[in-house]
C-alpha cells in the first residue's frame, strides 16, 4: 500500500506531465498562457521536491 506521500508524489506527476502535454501539444498559446503554465511548474515542482524530500526522512 502505498503512502500518502507517495500518493501525492503520483498526483503532482501526473499533473506535471498534464501540464508538460498541454504546452508543447499546443501552437496557439499566447506569452500570459506560457507564463501561467510556467507559474504551475514551478509550484508544483516545489511541491515535488519537498515531499521527495519528506519521503527520505
Amino acid at each position: 500500500m502505498k503512502s500518502s506521500v507517495e500518493e501525492a508524489l503520483d498526483y503532482y506527476f501526473a499533473k506535471r506531465k498534464e501540464i508538460i502535454d498541454y504546452v508543447n501539444g499546443s501552437k496557439t498559446l499566447t506569452a500570459e498562457e506560457i507564463i501561467e503554465n510556467g507559474e504551475e511548474m514551478t509550484i508544483l515542482e516545489y511541491k515535488i521536491t519537498a515531499l521527495e524530500v519528506a519521503k527520505e526522512d
